[in-house]
């Protein structure tokens, strides 16, 4: 029922007015209206229309890298990366940080030369990633054939975390700072006027104000057309496994394959398992074993006995998916006031640190530490060349 709003009540009052209006209160939510409190900005609100972590960062574990191509995107990942490392000593909170490495299997020689371009790129932000041999791969992975392999990519400063974690940080530090949170509050309306912001209706009542941030995640196109801005996001289903407890898994890098997108890491004692091509739009949330199939397939190419998993359970979350698969941060320039911070395409909690920055220092209108201009939406209404390329997605 994914336009419904969950029934939640709320005891915080909605105020009748607001320096900006925050919707989503996801990770990126939670990054962007952390960074505006702490700076100072005054009459920060995020609107929930469910609970705070409950869309796309509703999952106990997310991975954090730098590993990308695109030199934006290494950005993004890096700061991000650093920024979670850092998190207990800025926040006094554990978020189940866990730097195993991650490694992106090659079998073809495109993709070497892609992942051979990728290193570069990431070590010229000072990450620590390395191309490696079949071998090395099975022995920092046994579940692998090296015989399926040409070689891999492996950047041992990267891992991940536990996105739940990370938002209810985020949240805390925020309401020091004077931020509100709203749960089970569904915006409804945004008006203008003369051009700009007016206010935003919401379940509750209307707020005044003349800035509102997009960071709603699956449901962003819907929020961008109360505003009258196009953001190009498609909500797409995906679904994991995670295998019975054994204890006897041994730890392995979050490990993806170029190829096939299948991915496989630890999980406590279990092994978190997913492949992602199974495109299936829609807000569908439902877990089925459906994915099984293309899993068994990809498995038995380069992870033999990971065929057939015995899983406990799953679930399925969704992707925030735009056409070219990245990110989009950005300024509406048709309507003054209207930010955007939505579309990661499966690494919104990766990069939310840094997002936050980011959308933080565009409302402040003051130079960040990255030119966002590449994220921005305006690049599909341009031709393809102005697309984000992207070898690292999966």
């Amino acid at each position: 029922m994914a336009n419904q709003v969950v029934s939640v009540a709320c005891e915080t009052p909605q105020p009748a007015r607001a320096g900006v209006v925050i919707i989503g209160g996801g990770i990126m939510g939670a990054s962007i209206g952390f960074h505006l409190a702490a700076a100072g900005v005054s009459g920060v609100v995020v609107a929930e229309r469910a609970e705070l972590g409950s869309g796309s960062s509703a999952k106990p574990l997310g991975g954090v890298r730098a590993t990308f191509s695109d030199p934006a995107n290494v950005a993004l990942g890096k700061r991000s990366l650093d920024a979670y490392k850092s998190f207990g000593e800025h926040f006094g909170a554990d978020i189940g940080l866990r730097e195993v490495g991650y490694l992106f299997l090659c079998r073809s020689e495109a993709e070497v030369l892609d992942c051979e371009a990728g290193v570069a790129v990431q070590n010229s932000f000072g990450a620590n990633s390395r191309m490696i041999s079949p071998a090395e791969a099975a022995r920092l992975n046994p579940f692998l054939d090296p015989g399926a392999l040409l070689a891999a990519s492996y950047s041992p400063q990267d891992g991940y975390a536990e996105p739940a974690r990370a938002v209810a940080a985020y949240t805390e530090a925020a309401k020091a700072a004077g931020a509100v949170f709203l749960t089970g509050t569904e915006v409804l309306e945004i008006e203008r006027g003369a051009g700009v912001i007016r206010s935003v209706t919401t379940n509750r009542g209307t707020i005044r104000t003349d800035a509102v941030i997009c960071a709603a995640g699956a449901w962003s196109r819907r929020v961008g057309r109360l505003a009258g801005v196009e953001l190009p996001v498609t909500p797409v289903r995906r679904q994991i496994g995670i295998t019975k407890k054994t204890g006897t898994y041994p730890e392995v890098p979050f490990t993806l394959d170029l190829s096939t997108t299948m991915y496989f890491h630890n999980c406590a004692e279990a092994l978190l398992l997913g492949i992602s091509n199974m495109e299936e739009p829609g807000f569908n949330r439902d877990f089925n074993f459906e994915w099984l199939a293309e899993f068994n397939a990809a498995a038995r190419i380069c992870a033999p006995s990971l065929v057939e998993p015995d899983l406990e359970y799953g679930w399925a979350g969704l992707y925030e998916n735009t056409p070219d698969h990245n990110a989009l941060i950005g300024a509406s320039a048709e309507l003054p006031g209207f930010f955007y911070a939505t579309g990661f395409s499966g690494h919104g909690f990766l990069q939310a640190p840094a997002v936050g920055e980011l959308i933080r220092d565009l409302y402040l209108g003051k130079e960040s530490f990255m030119d966002p201009s590449t994220f921005s939406a305006t690049r599909f209404r341009n031709e393809d060349e102005s697309l984000v390329r992207e070898v690292h997605i999966i």
